[in-house]
């Protein structure tokens, strides 16, 4: 593992500095983060800058970080510990896998527990929609496509337009938020459309 390539790449969806673990709720948010996209790994040991400061006792920061991963994280994760050596320091790498058995859900401050995704370099609270789509991708089920004059005015517009969003679409036919949800979310999971979420918004478009 290039623990310098890793650190000059910089934070992202799938990469997380820290310098030390300080609080089991804030780190656990990140946890989630990563297991319910596509994985991730946290570098401890190392300031949001780069610089690399190593962890002083990488038994403390297993613990605070096990923890966390057990009583913050619902369902409970498995983190993967590796000590690395660079300039006789020690960064602990912590792995998390992309979980099959989603979504997560992360303990707050609140002592409420919620649902995070992770959207560039940020651990961003999920919606409603989001959270359902999670749920029913681990569904063996399976999707029963509907394909009426609600999902082809949809795909028209997607046609003619970049981009929607939920509540662009719930006006544009006077559709419930309920019916809304309910087609978004089964035409995602067909891979008709494509969920696309910021720090800012949530929209669709076509795949």
């Amino acid at each position: 593992m290039n623990i310098r390539k890793l650190i000059l790449d910089g934070e992202g969806v799938t990469l997380d500095f820290k310098k030390t673990i300080t609080s089991c709720e804030k780190i656990a948010k990140t946890m989630v983060s990563f297991a319910n996209n596509k994985g991730g790994r946290l570098l401890v040991g190392v300031s949001d800058d780069g610089t690399i400061s190593g962890v002083k006792s990488e038994d403390e920061e297993k613990y605070m970080l096990t923890k966390a991963a057990h009583f913050y994280c619902k369902p409970a994760l498995e983190p993967k510990f590796e000590e690395i050596y660079i300039d006789n320091k020690i960064v602990l790498v912590v792995g998390i896998d992309k979980s099959d058995t989603k979504p997560h859900y992360s303990l707050g401050d609140d002592k409420k527990w919620w649902v995070y995704i992770r959207v560039k370099d940020k651990s961003v609270l999920a919606s409603k929609i989001v959270i359902d789509v999670l749920k029913r991708e681990n569904s063996k089920t399976g999707v029963l496509l509907e394909y009426s004059s609600k999902e082809e005015a949809l795909l028209k517009y997607l046609d003619d337009h970049e981009q929607i969003t939920a509540k662009e679409y719930g006006n544009m036919l006077k559709l419930s938020q309920r019916t809304t949800h309910r087609i978004l979310i089964n035409l995602v999971l067909s891979g008709i459309i494509r969920l696309h979420t910021t720090e800012k918004e949530e929209f669709y478009t076509a795949s």
